[in-house]
C-alpha cells in the first residue's frame, strides 16, 4: 500500500472515532435504552441541551445511530455490529498493510539477513515469488502452498518456469485432486519433515529456512539472501541434494518460446535434450580455476547429466575452443554458469 493511501486510511479512521466526552455519553446511554429523544439524552446525561443536537447529528452521520424525523427528534441505536462493521474491515485492511510495512523484506543490494519471525519470514518468501522474471524454484508444505497459491498461478501464467517441491508427501495431495501444472512446470513430492522450506527467485534472491522457524519464536530463523552469491548455495543445495531424492507429481506440457533464460543448468539441459535442431548458448557464470567472473557464447554441442540429473554440464564452440559449462560449485567443467540464456539462431543476448 502506497504511503498517501495509509495516510488517508489512518487520517479516516481517526476522523471515523472521533468520539468526544459528550459523543462517548450519547452513544451508550442510546445503545442502553435502545431509542431516547434528544431532551432525554440530556437528563441522562452530562451533555448540556445545546449540544445535544450537534452531538447526535454527529454520531448519525458516522452510522453509530439514526435519527427519526419527528417531534420530538428520536435517536434510535444502531445494531454495534452494522455500526462497526465497515469500520472494523478497514481496521482489518490497514493493520495487515501496517504489518507489511513493519516487516517489509529489505532489498539492499548483496544483502545477507536472518530473520527470526514467522511473519517476516513469509513476506520474504511472498516477495521471492513476486521477484521472479523467469525462473522460481520452492520447497514448501501442503499448507504454505495453499497460501501462495494464486501468487503461483499468476506467475505460472506469465511464463516464469517454477520447479515445485511439496512434503513430507504423507500430506501432499493427489494429482488427481490437485492441478499442479496450474501453480507450476514440475511439481515433485518428498519423504520427512526435514526437507528445508526454500524460496528461489532467477537464481539471486533466496529465502532458506527449517520448518521449525514457522512453528516457534527459539533460535531458528530464515537466512534470506539478496544478490549475493552464497545464495547460489542455497539454489546448489535444491538441486544437488533435494530434488533429485523426490519424485515427480506432475509436469506441464506447456510450450515454451524462446529465446528461453535459466538459472538451473540442469533444466537448460532437460530443454536442449528434449528438443532437436541446433541451440546457441549465452552464459554469465564465473571461471572455475580463476574465480573470475566472465561471460560466453557459442553454439551447443555436447550435453551431459548424471543418472539422478543432479549434475549436467553443456559444451559450447566459441570457434576458436570448446569449453564445458556447469551448474552451481562446478569443479569439473571450465565455467560455473550463474545464468543461461538459449535460443535457436544465434547466441542470444544476456541482460545488463
Amino acid at each position: 500500500m502506497a504511503d498517501e493511501e495509509l495516510s488517508g486510511d489512518l487520517s479516516r479512521l481517526g476522523e471515523r472515532f472521533d468520539f468526544g466526552e459528550y459523543e462517548i455519553g450519547a452513544y451508550l446511554a442510546v445503545l442502553e435504552h435502545g431509542s431516547l429523544t434528544a431532551s432525554e439524552i440530556a437528563e441522562t446525561t452530562d451533555i448540556p441541551q445545546p449540544r445535544v443536537y450537534d452531538t447526535v447529528r454527529s454520531l448519525a452521520d458516522n452510522g453509530f445511530v439514526e435519527l427519526r424525523d419527528s417531534r420530538p427528534l428520536e435517536v434510535l441505536a444502531v445494531d454495534p455490529e452494522e455500526a462497526f462493521g465497515d469500520a472494523r474491515t478497514t481496521l482489518e485492511e490497514l493493520i495487515e498493510s501496517l504489518e507489511y510495512r513493519y516487516t517489509a523484506p529489505s532489498r539492499d543490494a548483496e544483502a545477507v539477513s536472518l530473520v527470526t519471525s514467522r511473519r517476516t519470514i513469509l513476506r520474504y518468501v511472498e516477495d521471492v515469488i513476486a521477484s521472479a522474471d523467469y525462473e522460481l524454484v520452492l520447497s514448501l508444505t501442503p499448507d504454505l502452498l495453499g497460501r501462495f497459491e494464486s501468487e503461483l498461478t499468476a506467475k505460472q501464467d506469465a511464463g516464469v518456469t517454477i520447479e515445485l517441491l511439496l512434503s513430507p508427501s504423507t500430506d501432499v495431495p493427489d494429482p488427481d485432486c490437485f492441478d499442479y501444472t496450474r501453480v507450476a512446470t514440475i511439481a515433485r513430492s518428498r519423504r520427512g519433515v526435514t526437507t528445508p522450506l526454500v524460496a528461489v527467485a532467477d537464481g539471486t534472491y533466496s529465502v532458506y529456512t527449517t520448518r521449525a522457524a514457522l512453528r516457534s519464536r527459539g533460535d531458528d530463523y530464515g537466512v534470506v539472501f539478496n544478490r549475493s552469491e552464497l545464495g547460489f548455495l542455497v539454489l546448489g543445495l535444491l538441486n544437488t541434494v533435494v530434488w533429485p531424492s523426490s519424485t515427480t507429481l506432475a509436469e506441464s506440457r506447456r510450450e515454451r518460446p524462446f529465446p528461453r533464460r535459466y538459472a538451473t543448468i540442469r533444466r537448460c539441459v532437460r530443454d536442449i535434450e528434449n528438443g532437436d535442431g541446433r541451440f546457441y548458448a549465452s552464459v554469465r557464470g564465473r571461471d572455475v580455476e580463476s574465480g573470475q567472473f566472465r561471460t560466453v557464447e557459442g553454439a551447443v554441442v555436447d550435453i551431459s547429466a548424471s543418472v539422478d540429473r543432479g549434475t549436467a554440464a553443456i559444451t559450447l564452440d566459441l570457434g576458436d575452443k570448446t569449453l564445458d559449462v556447469g551448474g552451481q560449485a562446478a569443479a569439473f567443467e571450465d565455467i560455473e554458469a550463474h545464468e543461461l540464456v538459449i535460443d535457436r539462431e544465434a547466441p542470444p543476448a544476456l541482460d545488463p
